[in-house]
């Protein structure tokens, strides 16, 4: 159980640093590398940002619930 939650960590810690340097930032950022900088705008952000902005979320909840579950495993 604590092998498959470090796991866990693991993983979901390398996503969100992959997620959150894809993020359009205020200047050109590593999101235009991938062809980030060409979208077209819907409600002021486009289509492929707030998918991104949702997975980057889901991911953030899984990386949490784990630190939490990981903890409450080490305590017993």
């Amino acid at each position: 159980m604590i092998i498959g939650l470090s796991i866990l960590l693991v993983v979901t810690s390398v996503l969100m640093i992959l997620l959150v340097l894809l993020h359009k930032g205020k200047g050109s950022g590593l999101s235009d590398l991938f062809g980030g900088g060409i979208s077209s705008n819907y409600g002021g952000s486009s289509v492929v940002e707030r998918n991104l902005d949702r997975i980057t979320i889901v991911v953030g909840g899984l990386w949490f619930a784990g630190v939490i579950a990981l903890s409450l495993v080490l305590k017993k």
